[in-house]
């Protein structure tokens, strides 16, 4: 890689870091019913930097999962981001093998939609390790497991793959 690629790809990484953690600090447009949240555009940063990089996606996650600590979330909410690191690293290194699938509907839909069933399995299991380990009764918490977080995990993963589509075509144009 020459040093313009370098920089280019060390300054996406550093804009796309910032945005991550500052999105659950300052976005007025959140739902937080524990363990469920819903932050607008949360997960935009992460999509982009995972269309471009197996390597920015993890540093992107890892920071994303920094922000959301940073903003005083409850320890599951945090642990929820940080089980980003599953479909975001095996979805940058899908797109690395298979890029085209951004530019086919079809083929970005249905990874859209798998991407948002691993998110929502990483989700869920990541709120029942914290449960379990804390003491609490997993048995009760179908609903709240199952329905707010791992359906609506999926929506909220569709829509935000979906706007950071969008961005991340513009973007490429203009480059």
């Amino acid at each position: 890689m020459d040093i313009r690629k370098k920089t280019q790809f060390m300054t996406m990484t550093a804009l796309l870091t910032a945005i991550a953690i500052l999105i659950p600090i300052i976005m007025p447009f959140k739902i937080v019913i524990p363990p469920a949240s819903y932050t607008l555009g949360s997960h935009i940063a992460i999509f982009i930097a995972m269309f471009l990089s197996p390597l920015m996606a993890v540093f992107v996650i890892i920071a994303s999962s920094l922000g959301f600590l940073m903003a005083g979330y409850p320890m599951v909410i945090v642990l929820r981001a940080f089980s980003h690191i599953f479909f975001g690293t095996l979805g940058a290194f899908y797109l690395k093998k298979f890029p085209e699938t951004l530019d086919k509907p079809k083929a970005s839909w249905i990874f859209n939609f798998v991407l948002g069933l691993v998110h929502a399995i990483a989700e869920v299991l990541a709120c029942i390790i914290f449960y379990a380990t804390s003491g609490t009764n997993v048995e009760n918490m179908f609903y709240v497991l199952f329905v707010l977080v791992g359906f609506g995990t999926i929506i909220h993963s569709m829509v935000d793959y979906t706007l950071a589509l969008a961005v991340f075509k513009v973007l490429r144009k203009r480059r």
